[in-house]
C-alpha cells in the first residue's frame, strides 16, 4: 500500500518533548491539572505482575546483559518514563539492530502481543509496516526492575508509545499515557483507525440539532494541548448525561469499539476507572470542523473527555491518537 507522508510537526523525529502526566509522579504539562481519581471502591481491576506481557517483560529484563541494562534500563520514576511523543525513540537501539538477540525480539513481539488483541496485534504491526518498516523498527526502555516493585516497560517509535506495567502505576490504564497512529494520507477510508472516526460519528448522526450546535466545534486545540486533562471540568462538546437513553448507547458501543485494539484486562481497568468517575454520563464528546477531509461531514478530529479521561484523535491529514486515562498517582 502507497501512502503519503506529510510534514506534520508533530510527527518530525524529536527527543520527547511534552510529559502528558507528570502526574505520574508530578503535576501536568503546560500547567494542566488532570480532574484524577482519587479513590476506588471494592477491587480494582488491572493487568497484574502474573499477567502474560509482564511475565515476558521479567523474561525480557532476565536476558539483558550489564551492558543492554546500562543503555536501555532506568529507576522507574526516571523523567523519560513520563515523556510521549507522536514519534520518539525512548532509547537508541531499534529492535533490529545488533545490539539484541534474536531470542530478545521474540519477548519483545510476545509483550507487544500480551498488551493487544489479536486484531489490535495485526493491525498494530501494518501499522508499524507502513510507518517505518515494521516493529523491528521501534525502539524500547525498562522501568524499574520487574519482579521486584515498580516496573514498566514501553516501546516507541513513530506513531506508538505502548506500555506493560503491572499496574505498577496505581489507578492509571495503560500503565499511562499512551499513543497510537497511522500516517496513511492517500484515502482516509484506507487508515487503520479510520474505522474509529465512522463509530463515532455514529454518535453525532443520532444527535439532534440543538445536540449538534453543542457537540461540533470550530476549530481543534493544538495537538499538545488537546491530548492534556483540563483543570475544573470544563470539558469541550456535549456531555453524555444530556444524551437520550440510545444515544448513550452509542456512547457506549463506541467505547468498546475504541477500546477493542487493547487486552481485556486494560479494557476492565479503563471502564471501572469511568464508572467510578461517574460512568459514561459524565464523559464529553466534541468533534472538529476543521480538517474534514473530502469535505464529507464525516468528523475526522473528535474527542472524548471526563474526569480522568481524555482521548483525543486527530484524524486529519493522518492520524495522531493520544489515550490518558486514569490517576497521577506513582
Amino acid at each position: 500500500m502507497s501512502q503519503t507522508r506529510s510534514q506534520c510537526p508533530d510527527c518530525q523525529p524529536q527527543l520527547p518533548r511534552r510529559s502528558f502526566l507528570k502526574g505520574i509522579g508530578g503535576s501536568a504539562a503546560l500547567g494542566a491539572v488532570a480532574p484524577l481519581l482519587t479513590r476506588l471502591p471494592g477491587v480494582y481491576a488491572a493487568p497484574s505482575r502474573s499477567s502474560g506481557a509482564e511475565t515476558a517483560v521479567k523474561e525480557f529484563y532476565g536476558t539483558l546483559s550489564d551492558s543492554q541494562r546500562k543503555t536501555l534500563c532506568f529507576p522507574f520514576d526516571h523523567e523519560l518514563r513520563r515523556n510521549i511523543s507522536a514519534n520518539w525513540h525512548i532509547t537508541k537501539p531499534r529492535i533490529a539492530d545488533d545490539f539484541f538477540t534474536d531470542q530478545q525480539r521474540g519477548i519483545i513481539r510476545q509483550i507487544v502481543k500480551g498488551v493487544t488483541s489479536e486484531d489490535g496485534f495485526e493491525r498494530l504491526l501494518k501499522q508499524t509496516e507502513d510507518d517505518d518498516g515494521g516493529l523491528e523498527f521501534y525502539s524500547v526502555a525498562v522501568f524499574g526492575e520487574p519482579g521486584d516493585g515498580k516496573f514498566e516497560f514501553e516501546l516507541t517509535g513513530r506513531h506508538l508509545t505502548l506500555r506493560a506495567d503491572g499496574d505498577s502505576v496505581d489507578r492509571a490504564a495503560f500503565g499511562g499515557p499512551i499513543v497510537y497512529g497511522h500516517g496513511l494520507e492517500d484515502n482516509p477510508s484506507e487508515n487503520l483507525y479510520h474505522y474509529q472516526t465512522l463509530q463515532t460519528n455514529r454518535v453525532f448522526s443520532a444527535l439532534d440539532e440543538n445536540q449538534r450546535k453543542a457537540a461540533l466545534l470550530k476549530s481543534s486545540p493544538k495537538e499538545a494541548v488537546a491530548a492534556l486533562p483540563v483543570d475544573g471540568g470544563k470539558y469541550p462538546g456535549i456531555q453524555v448525561a444530556d444524551l437520550s437513553a440510545e444515544q448513550r448507547g452509542l456512547v457506549q458501543d463506541t467505547l468498546k469499539v475504541l477500546l477493542a485494539p487493547y487486552r481485556q484486562e486494560d479494557v476492565d481497568e479503563v471502564m471501572q476507572i469511568v464508572q467510578a468517575n461517574g460512568g459514561i454520563e459524565a464523559l464529553h464528546m466534541a468533534f472538529y470542523q476543521q480538517g474534514d477531509l473530502n469535505d464529507d461531514r464525516v468528523w475526522d478530529i473528535w474527542h472524548v473527555e471526563g474526569p480522568g479521561f481524555v482521548w483525543h484523535f486527530r484524524g486529519a491529514p493522518h492520524v495522531h491518537a493520544y489515550i490518558n486515562i486514569g490517576g497521577a498517582k506513582a
